[in-house]
């Protein structure tokens, strides 16, 4: 799993590349507060090495809370930048600070 964050110097974005392994996965996504949890609007695209990878624009100098769906079990990120207990899923979830 891997988290990479690129600064957008004209713009106050960042755009950040979710990648998580799973090679015998049919499907993965990463859903957290930056998409409402939504699993269609964070699908992630499956590469020829079994990686599921996508890069999405978020607003900075925020912090948003994130974790992985593959085949529907969710996940959280080793490389998060912290983890958060989230009363409404009983569970921590990563935390994601750009």
């Amino acid at each position: 799993m891997s988290l990479k964050k690129q600064f957008v110097k004209t713009k106050p974005v960042c755009k950040v590349t979710f990648a998580i392994e799973a090679k015998d996965a049919n499907s993965a996504a990463v859903v957290g507060d930056f998409n409402n949890w939504n699993i269609e609007e964070g699908s992630l695209s499956k590469l020829k090495n079994g990686t599921f990878k996508a890069t999405y624009e978020l607003v900075k100098d925020a912090i948003y809370e994130f974790k992985y769906v593959v085949d529907g079990l969710y996940i959280n990120d080793p490389e998060a930048d912290a983890y958060k207990w989230n009363d409404f899923a009983g569970s921590e979830n990563s935390v994601l600070v750009v």
